[in-house]
């Protein structure tokens, strides 16, 4: 099965926002962790980071991989991350594997923003 798979980011007041739109699988997790690992490595100054996955249908555990080590390198900065609007899903695996209880999942990206930029 092949899915078309996009990221992009952009900066809000401080806040990068990374957005991946479509399948985080064995075929896209490696570029999905290879973006969030610029954002960490970048010289630019953030208060953190939010990752909308609005636009994610499916997500295996290489997704999950990357969102834990993605945390870890947010809280080695200092800095907050949170995962913003996942589909429900997504949002129902990520309970599953206890990443709620982890790090904040937001299900509004304006308020997910505004949470990282207040920490």
């Amino acid at each position: 099965m092949t899915s078309k798979f996009q990221i992009a980011t952009r900066t809000e007041a401080g806040v990068v926002v990374v957005v991946p739109e479509g399948d985080l699988d064995a075929m896209t997790s490696s570029r999905f962790s290879a973006v969030l690992d610029s954002v960490f490595a970048s010289a630019e100054p953030m208060r953190g980071v939010v990752v909308d996955m609005s636009g994610v249908g499916f997500c295996d555990s290489r997704c999950i991989g990357a969102l834990v080590a993605s945390y870890r390198q947010a809280r080695d900065l200092g800095v907050g991350l949170i995962i913003a609007a996942p589909q429900r899903t997504v949002h129902r695996l990520f309970t599953i594997a206890g990443i709620d209880q982890v790090m904040t999942v937001e299900d509004d990206l304006q308020r997910a923003v505004k949470l990282v930029r207040e920490q």
